[in-house]
């Protein structure tokens, strides 16, 4: 049996399996970046098992550079829940946002509502994903933070980048960090 862990993740904290790229260990209430079927997404550790299947992975621990994106993600995700409401009053739309959740990536925005929603909610929502997405801009940054600027990255597992992206850069303060530790 592989060791796994339970990760909560999403609006609705749902949980899923997921196992661990670095053969990590984890423990309760830390905080990590995930893989699921929706994207990259920050989860919550819950449990460790024993599984032979997951739902997803773990790629890491989050980082402060990590917490520092994830806040100003945040405070995009506030406006976009303003604006759809804003939007929704002026097409006098009964619809209910409950939720505007935003995945790590910087590009997936999913809109929750209470009820059926129709074609003009949609086109709404779609509008205001639009907008938001080439707000926020940080998808390039997004996918560095996943995969590295290439295949001799310093993200990656004895690897050493000859161009010194800032990825690259967190790396290796971030790993530096965690050896004095």
């Amino acid at each position: 049996m592989i060791s796994h862990y339970l990760v909560r993740t999403g609006a609705w904290g749902d949980i899923s399996q997921h196992r661990p790229v670095d053969g990590g260990s984890y423990r309760r209430g830390d905080r990590v970046i995930c893989e699921t079927s929706r994207g990259l997404e920050i989860g919550e550790v819950v449990a460790d098992v024993e599984a032979e299947a997951s739902g997803g992975r773990i790629l890491r621990r989050m980082t402060d550079q990590d917490e520092l994106l994830q806040q100003r993600l945040e405070r995009y995700k506030r406006k976009a829940v303003q604006e759809c409401r804003d939007k929704l009053v002026a097409a006098k739309i009964d619809a209910v946002l409950l939720e505007v959740e935003q995945l790590f990536d910087g590009r997936t925005l999913y809109f929750h509502f209470l009820g059926e929603t129709d074609s003009d909610v949609e086109a709404i929502t779609n509008e205001l994903a639009d907008a938001y997405e080439q707000h926020v801009r940080s998808r390039h940054f997004a996918k560095l933070l996943r995969e590295g600027c290439g295949p001799d990255c310093g993200t990656k597992e004895g690897g050493g980048c000859s161009g010194g992206c800032a990825v690259c850069v967190v790396a290796s303060a971030c790993s530096s960090t965690a050896k004095k530790s």
